[in-house]
């Protein structure tokens, strides 16, 4: 068989598995969160959100509203260094975004079945050039 013909055979069947695939996969909700990051802020999304009264506080002060914590668990970042992953019973993780060239850093008890922010702040970002 010709070169020109198994890259022709190859693409073809390239096509079809790609089109099964789309119908197949195509309306579910799947999603790949494989990073620890990724997987952090899955875990935190899923479970009932509570808001302690300090962050209840900080929002109202500040005129900011509660869906920044909607947008930061979407596509914030997860400050590994900075939070702590070993206590028992809860872990706490700051979760940062930046919003309006300014830094939202959250401060989240992450429990088994809650996860409720207790911190909130909103830095200026310092620029260094």
């Amino acid at each position: 068989m010709k070169l020109i013909h198994r890259i022709g055979y190859f693409s073809v069947g390239l096509f079809f598995g790609i089109m099964l695939l789309l119908f197949f996969l195509g309306g579910k909700k799947t999603s790949c969160d494989y990073s620890p990051q990724a997987r952090v802020l899955k875990n935190i999304r899923i479970k009932e959100r509570k808001f302690s009264d300090a962050a209840i506080r900080y929002f109202k002060d500040n005129k900011l509203d509660t869906a920044l914590v909607s947008q930061s668990l979407e596509n914030g970042d997860v400050d590994f260094s900075r939070s702590n992953t070993d206590r028992i019973p809860c872990n706490i993780y700051l979760v940062t975004k930046e919003v309006n060239s300014r830094s939202l850093e959250l401060q989240i008890e992450n429990c088994d079945s809650t996860a409720t922010i207790q911190k909130v702040v909103l830095k200026n970002k310092i620029n260094y050039n």
